[in-house]
């Protein structure tokens, strides 16, 4: 989620090498984060590629938001 709040779109091999995960298990989790409302998941194509992009939603921004602000009040 923290990727995804700093870009407009992200694809999945650039969320895929930034978290140097295995394209199974971070499919995996988007597909839960996507399934919450978090994400939206757009599959294209670039040419004859597999496109597969993803970005917050106003919902899953709102989340992650709340999950800071719950981090900073534990901390403190």
């Amino acid at each position: 989620m923290s990727l995804l709040i700093s870009v407009d779109t992200a694809e999945f091999t650039f969320l895929k090498e930034k978290t140097q995960s295995t394209a199974g298990n971070l499919s995996v989790q988007l597909d839960k984060l996507d399934k919450a409302g978090y994400i939206k998941i757009t599959k294209s194509f670039r040419g004859k590629r597999p496109l597969t992009t993803c970005a917050v939603t106003k919902n899953g921004l709102h989340a992650f938001e709340n999950y800071v602000e719950n981090l900073k009040n534990y901390i403190t």
